[in-house]
């Protein structure tokens, strides 16, 4: 199956599985296809971001403005790029599991890559809300990527 256009969710939730989520990007990704790096941010965490890169509320400042000043998507775009990947970097702005779903859709993606939470008592928070509700409601393939636990790297390493 062709992965032209893999679109790659990552969140402020997904800061300690940025190495993973870029890789298993660029892994599945075709040499001529793409990643679309998309930040969804609540408004929250939007207002902060805008407070810390001092931008002026009344500006023509885009969500894909403010994600390329992200320092997790640049943290994910410099990975990708030494891994020889193509790659675009958007933003949206709203419920995370809306803005995945139609991006997708409107990129026709051919893969969505997202994170979620590792551990958990209930199944419903194992993948978290949005990742359970982007498997459950996606019209293309998704890759669920959870963290790596400590303990099994560790275990992992020749003794």
């Amino acid at each position: 199956m062709s992965m032209n256009t893999v679109l790659l969710a990552i969140g402020s939730e997904d800061e300690t599985r940025l190495e993973e989520l870029a890789e298993t990007a660029a892994s599945v990704v075709d040499p001529t296809g793409r990643v679309v790096l998309l930040h969804v941010f609540d408004r929250e965490r939007y207002d902060t971001i805008e407070t810390q890169l001092n931008i002026d509320p009344d500006s023509e400042v885009t969500p894909d403005d403010v994600s390329h000043r992200s320092r997790i998507v640049t943290d994910v775009a410099e990975r990708l790029e030494r891994a020889g990947v193509d790659y675009e970097i958007r933003g949206s702005l709203g419920e995370a599991a809306d803005s995945i779903l139609e991006e997708a859709e409107a990129l026709d993606t051919d893969l969505v890559v997202v994170g979620g939470r590792n551990r958990s008592a209930t199944g419903k928070a194992l993948f978290g809300s949005t990742a359970q509700r982007v498997l459950l409601e996606s019209d293309c393939p998704v890759t669920f990527v959870k963290e790596r636990s400590e303990k099994r790297t560790e275990a992992a390493a020749p003794a």
